[in-house]
Parts: structure tokens; C-alpha cells; sequence
């Protein structure tokens, strides 16, 4: 199999891959951007998505309402230093930021997915795969609302950014 190395590593995991057009040929032609998947009611995924929004933006929310993007590492751990610590603790305190800062950066990657979603169903293009225009089948947009790509470019893009991180 060829590399094409089209999918941005950062991009990928959450659906958000930027995938060439040309890596999945369409049997039948690509859908116009105006197509929704058909039986779709958009007002039921309008619903689902702005849902997903909201419970995504209140734990945004909620770390930064923790301090967690106003202080930095040095500042959080510098109330430490005044107190007799265990270098164990101060070590417990680094992963815990991290650990916290790794699940911000995602909750803010899956709510910029469910906001281009929306994007996407009022431009009338949500339901097509970014990469190849096909649908992306209905038990995949149930399962993950804010998917861009059908099973096949999604699978690609996640192997292509598996096979660049091992190569770094």
C-alpha cells in the first residue's frame, strides 16, 4: 500500500482529518454539498448536536473555571513549595495538570467537531464524507453525530497518522 500522507496527524481521532478527495473513489459520483443523508430529520440532529454542544461547553467550562488555563505550571505547583512536600507529590500534582490539559484539548477538538457539524446542516452538506462525498451511513452519524468521514476515510486517516507517529 502506497503512503499518501494526507491526513494531519493533529486532526485525526475525533473525525477531524483533512483527507485529498481522490484517496476513495466514489462508485456512483460524489454527492453535492447541498445533499443531506435522506430520512435524516435535521431537526432531530440539530437537537442531538446542540446538546452535545452544550454538555461540551459546560465542561470547558468547568476546567476553566478551575484555573487550569489562567495559571501556569509553575504557578500551580508554586503553592506547593511553601509547604514541606515530597518530591513524589509535586510529581503527582505535574501529572494531574497534564492529565487535565490532555482532556481539555480534547473536549475542545470534539466541540469544534459538533460546531462545524452544525456548520455543516445548515450549509446542507452534513451526512456527506469530506473526502470522497459519499453518505456516511446513518448508524455512523447515530453513533458519532458529528462524524466528517464514512468508516473507509476515516479508517485511513487514523492509519496514516498511526504510521506517523510511529515514524517520528
Amino acid at each position: 500500500m502506497q503512503e499518501h500522507g494526507r491526513f494531519p496527524q493533529s486532526q485525526v481521532g475525533l473525525g477531524a482529518a483533512n483527507p485529498a478527495k481522490e484517496l476513495c473513489e466514489p462508485e456512483v459520483g460524489p454527492v453535492p454539498a447541498e445533499t443531506t443523508v435522506a430520512g435524516m430529520d435535521d431537526e432531530l440532529v440539530r437537537g442531538r448536536l446542540e446538546e452535545e454542544q452544550n454538555r461540551l461547553a459546560a465542561l470547558r467550562d468547568q476546567y476553566v473555571a478551575e484555573g487550569l488555563t489562567s495559571e501556569s505550571e509553575d504557578e500551580s505547583l508554586s503553592e506547593l513549595s511553601s509547604m514541606h512536600q515530597h518530591q513524589a507529590d509535586i510529581g503527582t500534582e505535574t501529572f494531574n495538570r497534564e492529565r487535565d490539559m490532555s482532556i481539555l484539548e480534547r473536549v475542545e477538538g470534539e466541540l469544534a467537531d459538533v460546531e462545524h457539524a452544525l456548520k455543516r446542516l445548515d450549509n446542507g452538506s452534513y451526512g456527506t464524507c469530506e473526502a470522497c462525498g459519499k453518505p456516511i451511513g446513518e448508524a455512523r452519524l447515530e453513533a458519532m453525530p458529528a462524524a466528517r468521514f464514512c468508516l473507509d476515510d476515516q479508517a485511513l486517516a487514523e492509519r496514516e497518522a498511526r504510521r506517523a507517529s510511529e515514524q517520528t
